[in-house]
């Protein structure tokens, strides 16, 4: 798995089960922008252009399900 944070992991969980980020912010107590901040980050560790992209990525390597 990549060296993403445990929050960065949650969020793109979250966003691979289909949650929008106001979503994902209700469910982990976070702000929208918070969230965004952690999905930008992990969509450049995981030097991907979209969150999509971030997510195929990780259910094609089986860190996300």
């Amino acid at each position: 798995m990549p060296d993403l944070t445990p929050r960065e992991r949650e969020a793109l969980q979250l966003a691979a089960e289909g949650l929008q980020y106001k979503q994902i912010a209700r469910r982990l107590g976070l702000s929208a922008w918070t969230v965004k901040n952690h999905l930008a980050n992990a969509r450049a560790k995981l030097d991907m252009e979209t969150t999509l992209g971030a997510v195929a990525q990780g259910l094609r390597e089986g860190w996300l399900q």
